[in-house]
């Protein structure tokens, strides 16, 4: 009898994804940093101006918690759309080719109804998390909320917030790892082979359950990798980004035949 998920492959005309090893994410960072290295200009230019957004976003959300929470959180959220441009240039680099910033963002085009609809998905994610994040202040947290810093020792420094801590930390999580089941690899996928949104969706919860603990491992070290971007305030995120980045596309082809 057929497993379920080889009806859906052939339901939805999937294809093959590859069983990879526990240390494949570490050589992915290192061939993203390789793209990097040798397409320099382009790929910061995409770092500095995400960092840039990134602080933006963060430096309006300073005074109001909930909404900053949800701003480190749902960054995460959108990343991958965020970094479309970057798989662009590692597709070029792949064959031989050096592009440019401004040939990146115009080779977007071409999947551009592809890329819109998967923006529209993690938009909706978005501001979804943003909506659950308010519930659970007003449902869980106590204490003050005037700003970051009397949020961040109301948590540390109180026991009163351990429900709020729990439940932010565990729908987040779910939440977080849905839209990366989802997204791991579909995005690349969609540049790569301009295929629709959901078969990339499919293949890509496909990856994730084929290789399931090689891509939490990868979800954990791009966790780690933000989080570091985060607490340098930015600045480490202009690199951080792009070779988080250029690795996803290198997890999409050592993933998928």
């Amino acid at each position: 009898m057929d497993k379920p998920y080889d009806s859906l492959d052939q339901h939805f005309n999937l294809p093959q994804i590859r069983s990879v090893g526990a240390e494949r994410p570490l050589q992915w960072l290192r061939m993203g940093w390789n793209d990097m290295r040798e397409n320099l200009a382009a790929s910061l230019s995409y770092g500095v101006i995400l960092a840039a957004i990134g602080y933006l976003i963060l430096s309006y959300a300073a005074d109001k918690p909930y909404l900053f929470m949800a701003a480190i959180s749902g960054f995460m959220l959108v990343g991958p759309i965020a970094a479309a441009g970057l798989y662009e240039i590692s597709r070029h680099h792949e064959k031989g080719e050096k592009v440019s910033f401004a040939a990146s963002v115009r080779g977007l085009v071409r999947s551009a109804d592809g890329l819109a609809m998967f923006g529209a998905f993690l938009a909706i994610a978005l501001i979804a998390w943003e909506r659950i994040s308010a519930i659970l202040f007003a449902l869980f947290y106590r204490g003050e909320v005037s700003n970051v810093t009397n949020f961040v020792s109301g948590i540390l420094g109180s026991g009163d917030n351990l429900y709020f801590l729990a439940a932010y930390v565990v729908v987040g999580a779910v939440l977080a790892i849905v839209v990366f089941t989802l997204s791991a690899i579909a995005i690349p996928m969609v540049l790569d082979r301009d295929t629709d949104t959901i078969t990339a969706a499919m293949t890509s919860l496909r990856a994730v359950q084929t290789n399931f603990d090689t891509m939490m491992l990868w979800a954990l070290l791009i966790v780690v990798l933000v989080g570091i971007g985060f607490a340098t305030m930015m600045i480490g995120m202009a690199v951080l980004l792009p070779l988080v980045g250029h690795a996803t596309w290198h997890a999409y082809r050592d993933v998928v035949r």
